[in-house]
């Protein structure tokens, strides 16, 4: 099992900030097999493919670059300007085969590892010349494989090549008896041919080196487990700051919601338990609204802070408890319990026309029903 400098074994698997910040370094799974195959494999069928049209091309350059006429034999200039020609030529005819070789190398490369562009990566670093580290990673897992996969390439590539020249011997040999054009053409079926039968052993390379290399790309980011936890914490804040942030969020909400207190239409209470902090407008509001609530302490510094600035303070037991139960601070309160609410929202009312001189004192009704199935029992206060 890996381990880091401290000692601790890296046993967690990489989390997805570790794998995202080696991206950004330019440390991604990358397999030279797969790139070696794909291009050997593209390039000998677009070879196959292509030979035609390549070998009568080809053959033209040459039988062109070998025909010179008198004028040209005394112009000094002349051998210059064919040999650009016949290159330039050359060029256009092969640039298919060089197109999909390009390709065919840059898609490889996405297929496993995707694009990652990296300053750093090209940074040269001095550690990497260190000889100590440069055994250490002869002599590890990954230089065996390394090993391994130079010894299987070298048989089956050599086997494979070998075993091609032995059964194509003669068509090789007939080469020579043939004309120049039917030979390039022949000449590229053969190499074609070659190079796909090459490839498709380097295919078996390729599919025990890509799985090597994505393990071993997620092995050398492993993490111990002081890693992980220090990335949690940088990641979602340390405990001790989150506690702090929390409780700030929590003070900033209470005072938010003392402050609408004052602005009440009535508050009603359990009495000592619960108080709830009612207001409704109606040109703006479809229904009463809860506009603070909460039980003990802060049930007493609402009855406090309605008190001192002459809030209405009811006591409602079975209301206040479910209003407090099923209302969320800034709702609406249930429809359920628009019956008991208005019967007393009617009565405030009333009593603060009574108090401005309008009207006679009001009674305060007997009873502020709760639907049953909005009840909470009185025990739960």
């Amino acid at each position: 099992m890996a381990e880091n400098d401290d000692g601790q074994e890296k046993s967690e698997q990489p989390t997805a900030k570790r794998l995202d910040d080696a991206r950004k370094k330019g440390q991604i799974a990358r397999s030279k097999e797969l790139n070696t195959m794909a291009v050997t494999l593209i390039g000998g069928i677009t070879l196959v493919g292509l030979s035609g049209h390549m070998g009568q091309g080809l053959a033209e350059i040459m039988s062109d670059g070998f025909t010179i006429s008198r004028a040209d034999m005394f112009d000094s200039g002349a051998l210059l300007r064919r040999l650009a020609d016949g290159v330039v030529d050359a060029l256009a005819i092969l640039a298919p085969l060089f197109a999909a070789v390009a390709i065919a190398a840059i898609a490889s490369s996405l297929a496993l590892g995707g694009i990652a562009v990296s300053g750093e990566a090209m940074t040269p670093k001095l550690s990497k010349l260190n000889p100590l580290k440069g055994m250490k990673r002869v002599f590890s897992v990954k230089g065996l494989v390394e090993l391994l996969k130079a010894l299987a390439k070298f048989v089956l590539i050599g086997g494979t090549t070998g075993l091609l020249l032995w059964v194509l011997l003669d068509d090789f040999v007939a080469l020579g008896r043939m004309g120049l054009g039917p030979a390039v053409m022949e000449l590229a079926l053969l190499v074609g041919g070659s190079f796909v039968l090459i490839a498709a052993t380097l295919i078996l390379i390729a599919m025990v080196d890509v799985p090597f290399q994505l393990w071993d790309h997620r092995r050398q980011l492993k993490m111990t487990r002081q890693e992980v936890r220090e990335e949690l914490k940088e990641t979602e804040g340390r405990p001790e700051v989150k506690g702090r942030i929390r409780n700030l969020q929590r003070e900033m909400a209470y005072r938010r919601m003392m402050d609408q207190v004052p602005h009440a239409d009535v508050i009603v209470t359990n009495p000592t338990h619960y108080a709830v902090a009612l207001k409704y407008d109606p040109n703006t509001m479809a229904a009463p609204q809860v506009v603070a609530k909460g039980v003990e302490l802060v049930a007493a510094n609402i009855r406090r802070v309605g008190e001192e600035n002459h809030v209405p303070i009811i006591e409602a037991a079975a209301l206040a408890r479910a209003i407090h139960t099923h209302t969320d601070l800034g709702a609406t309160i249930p429809a359920g319990l628009y019956l008991a609410v208005a019967k007393l929202l009617a009565y405030v009312f009333q009593l603060k026309a009574y108090r401005g001189g309008q009207g006679d004192k009001p009674g305060l009704p007997e009873q502020f029903p709760v639907p049953d199935e909005l009840q909470v029992p009185a025990a739960d206060g």
